[in-house]
């Protein structure tokens, strides 16, 4: 199986990063939580997820009122 170099890139430096914490997630958190507000900028974000909410179909709590 022909492996992706930047797949495994990626996870050396991932698994680089965590044996620098300990794998402590919460050490990991709040480096990047630190480095972020060094930074002034988020390092993580992620779009707002569109609404399931479809109105032409009411919801169970609004048929039964």
């Amino acid at each position: 199986m022909k492996r992706d170099p930047i797949v495994e890139e990626t996870r050396k430096l991932r698994e680089e990063s965590a044996a620098k914490f300990g794998h402590d997630r919460d050490a990991i958190f709040h480096d990047v939580q630190r480095r972020q507000s060094m930074k002034g900028k988020r390092l993580v974000s992620f779009l707002p997820r569109k609404s399931n909410h479809n109105p032409a179909f009411p919801s169970r709590r609004q048929e039964s009122k």
